[in-house]
């Protein structure tokens, strides 16, 4: 029996365009998480958009519907976003894994955090999209995501909000990801993170003009 690959590499052809290259991963078996997702879930958003945004894996609505930030998170992501400025549909949205990694309690499918090996299965199609769309601003929502594209070493906490030297684009920085403002009990405290995560897109959206 063959053995099956531990990386996307094999998937991407460097010549593919987005919409090949999304094709391809529908087919994608690099890491094991492709066996409990309904299907991968690759970025969406325009060709050449100047603005990027990578979040950590889709979670169970983005499993089912196929499209990355479409649940409570990705809703709140996008009043955020036209708070700044910043039009949803001039973004590319993707994550740096591509399949929903879960556990079932009861009946719900929870989220799971990613191991390293296979977040680093599924960077190639990240870089490969990085090197299609050509983004002016990468904006890295939460550690899995700032990790996979700065390194094991980068923290969101001490470095949120400022911008990152990478040849990757001419801004990359990171915050946090919406979903840990849903997840705080706290309203108040809660308020008060998701206006700093606002004050985090609004430099990505000043870097813009």
């Amino acid at each position: 029996m063959a053995k099956e690959p531990k990386t996307a590499e094999p998937f991407i052809d460097p010549k593919a365009s987005i919409a090949e290259l999304r094709e391809a991963a529908a087919e994608c078996t690099g890491c094991e998480l492709y066996r409990n997702a309904t299907q991968t879930v690759f970025g969406d958003g325009p060709v050449r958009a100047k603005v990027m945004l990578v979040g950590e894996q889709p979670g169970d609505a983005e499993d089912k519907d196929g499209h990355p930030s479409v649940g409570p998170a990705g809703r709140l992501l996008d009043k955020a976003l036209a708070e700044v400025g910043i039009e949803r549909e001039r973004v590319y949205v993707t994550n740096a894994v591509k399949h929903f990694k879960w556990v079932l309690r009861g009946k719900k499918r929870l989220h799971q955090k990613p191991r390293t090996i296979e977040v680093n299965a599924c960077v190639p199609w990240l870089l490969a999209e990085i090197d299609r769309i050509q983004p002016r601003v990468i904006v890295c929502l939460g550690a899995t995501a700032a990790q996979a594209l700065l390194g094991k070493a980068f923290l969101v906490s001490k470095q949120r909000g400022k911008p990152i030297p990478s040849n990757l684009a001419n801004m990359v920085m990171a915050t946090v990801h919406p979903s840990s403002l849903l997840r705080q009990p706290d309203p108040a405290r809660r308020e008060d993170d998701r206006a700093q995560f606002v004050a985090d897109l609004r430099a990505a959206a000043k870097a813009l003009k």
